[in-house]
């Protein structure tokens, strides 16, 4: 059996891991079209911030460590062209330049995103930056070298950690969001403004409601960013302002492409090809709270789907249960995290849901570490059924409770699970009472109050 995997890192490595696990004699191949096959891509911004010595210690694996595995490895090689029907792909070796067609059993798509790169940030300006790779990441710490006035254009994850990484390198630092406020598809109104908060408490200058219409340079170097209300100076601009899945390769093969514009595929990760299979960031996947298809790409789920891919591709059996949309971030010592959907999802879809915000401290008030913390948390108001969380405090390692709430949205959880859980406590931690419990507490009541 040959199995084939188009692109490596999160998903392709976990798939060609498990499926040589599953199926010793199998024939597992890779092709990556750039150097790096297994590297922690989220780790980026904190070399450039010096958390992480080097881009070296975010590699997981080398080609060499797999190869010893029995997995075929080839680095610079690009897939261009899958023909389902005959069950071959085309393959250009970059080194060489050569095209070669290989054959396939099985074929995993898993091709990742790629940054969105607006029309104005199409340009030979040196000092403009996307952060997707360890080259990326590469190019934007020999452009900091000289830099002073950074613009990063996008308040999402990525933006927010490359703002505080920036502004502690000692540069100016400028973030640019075209909507209302940064943190705008993570979490509540409420919450984006104390993620702004303590950015701009922190030196970083926020620009919300505004639109980049243009870059300026001098000598190939960008100078600035102009933007509806006005020029901003910079030596480096960095584009943060989303991802888009790669399906091209999905498409030719004659996969369907489902609404949110990813690969669809069912729980095995198969697409609508037969033979042909999709894991990682250009992946839809099923929202467990909703049941709708979603492409919510975190290196966890890829992982995930991968290794389900590589069990199925080698003959076993295995399903991916799909996702709750759990996520978090740091920018300097806050931390903000989510699970499940917003009070704001909610109502775009319909549900009738009902929220509560409760603020306490994240250890025992007396400690003397003690921090405000603050948690929304949401239900369904007829049925108690947790539909998310979201939390933001000053001491960002207290955020991670909010997997508490994930594990209770994956059993499809109520209000009152929760109240009732048995959590740990010791005053260096939490209060007796958890802000998660008061939380609950609080909810049961107003749902009481809608029900009556």
């Amino acid at each position: 059996m040959r199995i084939v995997i188009v692109g490596g890192v999160a998903a392709g490595m976990s798939a060609a891991s498990r499926a040589m696990r599953q199926n010793p004699e199998a024939d597992v191949v890779v092709y990556e079209r750039g150097e790096y096959i297994s590297y922690g891509a989220c780790g980026l911004p904190y070399v450039l911030g010096g958390d992480v010595d080097s881009f070296g210690d975010l590699i997981a694996r080398t080609p060499d460590q797999m190869r010893a595995r029995g997995i075929g490895v080839r680095l610079r090689h690009e897939v261009t062209g899958v023909d389902a029907g005959a069950s071959t792909i085309t393959v250009v070796d970059h080194a060489s330049g050569r095209s070669a067609v290989e054959p396939y059993d099985k074929l995993l798509i898993a091709t990742g995103v790629s940054a969105i790169r607006p029309d104005w940030a199409q340009t030979e300006l040196g000092g403009v930056h996307v952060l997707r790779d360890i080259p990326d990441g590469q190019a934007i710490e020999a452009s900091l070298q000289k830099a002073k006035r950074a613009v990063i254009v996008g308040g999402g994850y990525i933006g927010l950690e490359l703002a505080e990484t920036l502004h502690c390198r000692g540069l100016s630092v400028v973030v640019v969001e075209k909507g209302p406020e940064v943190a705008g598809r993570m979490l509540d109104r409420d919450y984006q403004r104390r993620v702004r908060a303590e950015l701009e408490g922190n030196g970083v200058e926020i620009r919300c409601g505004t639109t980049v219409e243009s870059l300026t340079g001098k000598g190939g170097h960008v100078t600035g960013v102009q933007t509806d209300h006005g020029l901003i100076r910079a030596d480096v601009v960095i584009v943060a302002v989303g991802v888009r899945p790669n399906v091209g390769l999905a498409r030719a093969a004659g996969a369907r492409i489902g609404k949110t514009g990813a690969v669809a595929v069912n729980i095995r990760q198969e697409t609508s090809v037969e033979g042909v299979y999709s894991a990682g960031d250009n992946t839809e996947s099923t929202h467990r709270v909703t049941r709708r298809r979603v492409h919510i790409p975190l290196g966890l789920t890829a992982n995930r789907m991968g290794r389900v891919a590589g069990v199925n591709m080698a003959g076993g059996d295995a399903t991916f249960p799909g996702v709750v949309g759990s996520s978090i971030f740091k920018t300097f010592a806050l931390g903000a995290a989510r699970t499940g959907l917003t009070q704001s999802e909610a109502d775009a879809l319909g549900l009738k849901a009902v929220s509560v915000d409760v603020s306490s401290t994240d250890h025992a008030g007396y400690y003397a570490t003690a921090k405000p913390i603050y948690v929304r948390l949401t239900a369904e108001r007829v049925t108690g059924r947790l539909l998310g969380a979201q939390l933001v405090c000053n001491n960002h390692e207290s955020v991670k409770r909010v997997d508490v709430i994930a594990a209770l949205l994956h059993g499809r959880g109520k209000v009152q699970d929760l109240f009732e859980m048995d959590l740990s406590y010791a005053p260096p931690f939490s209060g007796v009472w958890d802000v998660l419990l008061v939380a609950a507490d609080r909810l049961s009541r107003e749902i009481g109050k809608k029900q009556e």
